[in-house]
């Protein structure tokens, strides 16, 4: 599944029943914030606890996409899941360090390595085959 808005891509690469997988791909700001949060939110409302943001190919996040984070952040929490970040880019690690938000998002440099933060009835199968 893969979803866009002019200026950000949503692209699921795995899921299970507990965990999906997202590619977030373009710039994050006022432009896709609803398109962000309504995507995710709808993973969320299928069952997902856990999600795993690939952010490898995020080029651009401002305060209004660091709003949406900490809202699919509160979101999750209360179904007891995460949201963990995989490899973040200097701008989204500046952004994260300059706003104190560090605590609130666990980043790992690969998707493989935010998965094994899970346990494992709750991983989708990576790589993806």
């Amino acid at each position: 599944m893969s979803t866009q808005t002019h200026r950000l891509i949503i692209h699921e690469l795995a899921r299970c029943d507990e965990c999906a997988v997202l590619r977030v791909s373009g710039e994050l700001d006022r432009s896709g914030e609803k398109f962000f949060l309504r995507t995710l939110g709808d993973s969320v409302m299928a069952g997902h606890r856990h999600l795993v943001l690939d952010v490898t190919a995020l080029v651009f996040c401002d305060s209004r996409g660091l709003n949406c984070l900490l809202g699919v952040r509160w979101l999750l929490r209360r179904r007891e899941g995460h949201l963990l970040l995989a490899g973040a880019g200097r701008h989204l690690a500046e952004l994260l360090t300059l706003t104190g938000s560090t605590e609130y998002f666990p980043r790992y440099p690969t998707v493989g390595q935010a998965l094994l933060v899970l346990p494992p009835s709750h991983r989708p199968t990576w790589p993806p085959r």
